[in-house]
């Protein structure tokens, strides 16, 4: 029996006594008395050295809680420093990435409009060397001639105004190459 047990059995022992008249008193066994209490001397070590045991291993218990409190905070600061710094990695490169496209696409404009404007000096030139066969050739070939360098004259004229529409819409920034419709 436990401590709490032979306890529970002198208190039973006390409540059902009988009680001697006129006096506060009660009769009870003396030997069973003193019987329950030697049990209670004999279990006392038992239950003082149970109790010391659960106190260590609540100690221990409590000191692995701890330590593998600290193992899963390190490993979680560990964690969350190669987050930050993989974010600052992506947010770099994208930085990065976003200047050259917008690099490239500069370089792209400008290669666009040298060309224009190089192609509409060449029609221009030639445009100048028509005229200048226009006005060399006779008179009976003249009207032949004239209107022949007129229609040449004009589809240059109307290539030439094409060259400049798409340069105006490339300084615009319009992506008007692929458009259907155009």
């Amino acid at each position: 029996m436990t401590v709490l047990d032979l306890l529970d059995e002198l208190d039973e022992i006390v409540e059902t006594a009988s009680t001697v008249p006129l006096t506060n008193k009660i009769m009870v066994d003396g030997s069973e008395i003193v019987e329950i209490v030697k049990e209670i001397r004999q279990s006392l070590p038992d239950d003082v050295q149970q109790a010391k045991w659960i106190k260590d291993q609540k100690d221990n218990i409590l000191a692995e809680a701890k330590q593998e409190y600290e193992k899963v905070q390190i490993e979680a600061k560990k964690h969350a420093d190669f987050l930050i710094d993989e974010h600052e990695i992506v947010l770099k490169a994208q930085k990065k990435a976003d200047g050259m496209q917008k690099e490239a696409q500069e370089y792209s404009t400008m290669l666009k409009l040298k060309t224009y404007d190089y192609l509409d000096n060449t029609l221009y030139e030639m445009q100048g060397k028509f005229e200048e066969l226009n006005g060399k050739y006779l008179n009976e070939l003249f009207a032949y001639m004239e209107k022949t360098f007129q229609s040449t004259n004009e589809v240059l004229e109307q290539n030439r105004a094409e060259l400049k529409e798409m340069a105006s819409r490339t300084k615009n920034g319009e992506d008007w190459l692929y458009n259907k419709d155009q």
